[in-house]
């Protein structure tokens, strides 16, 4: 089953919708050059609202593996996504001060990209397009090269979500711009996402049934 997780949410109604969703996954932008980025405090009062089944990714890009501890020992995250150029000695020290698993992500223009997610130590990979949170998709015939379970991440959208689950069966699909309008989550949206989502799944699963 293809899992979700809803990217960038700032808001409590964020919170609420994602809630009547249930993604497997929330994510709060913890680098302060993003126009979703939520300070800590923030998003600490965010996660006592959000259900418990559903984890909650910080992410972060080229922090300090420190700070990134001292966010991971308040409780408000259960993984942790490095979204910059963090190297596998990165990954390792920021495991190992947070006991926390580790999504590094990468950004996705040629067969060497696809190579070098196969390779990294992280326990996830997400494959995106570009610095991400763009709404850009990047070459998804590149996937075929992939050995190891991804989020997907880059362009995503109602219009192509049955063929990213149906095709190429992700471990979890990660959106962020396709479920927002004029730059702030929209529950409508998040909500048919979701909706979507599991009805590519249902078909799927009918299908490989036949």
């Amino acid at each position: 089953m293809t899992k979700i997780k809803f990217c960038g949410l700032s808001r409590p109604c964020d919170i609420a919708a994602a809630n009547a969703c249930r993604p497997a996954y929330v994510g709060f932008v913890f680098a302060s050059a993003s126009r979703r980025y939520v300070p800590p405090e923030r998003a600490e009062e965010l996660r006592a609202l959000l259900m418990p089944e559903i984890r909650a990714v910080g992410v972060f890009v080229n922090e300090k593996p420190e700070r990134i501890a001292r966010i991971a020992d308040r409780g408000i995250i259960d993984l942790i996504q490095l979204h910059g150029t963090e190297d596998e000695a990165g990954i390792r020290q920021v495991r190992s001060l947070t006991g926390l698993a580790v999504i590094k992500a990468f950004s996705i223009a040629g067969e060497r990209d696809v190579e070098a997610a196969n390779d990294s130590g992280a326990d996830y990979v997400l494959l995106d397009a570009g610095k991400g949170g763009t709404g850009t998709r990047f070459d998804w015939s590149l996937l075929s090269g992939m050995r190891r379970p991804y989020f997907l991440a880059g362009g995503l959208d109602m219009g192509n979500v049955s063929e990213a689950v149906e095709r190429f069966h992700p471990y979890a699909l990660d959106i962020s711009s396709g479920i927002e309008t004029d730059g702030v989550k929209d529950e409508k949206k998040m909500a048919a996402f979701a909706a979507e989502v599991r009805k590519a799944e249902i078909c799927f699963a009918d299908f490989r049934g036949l």
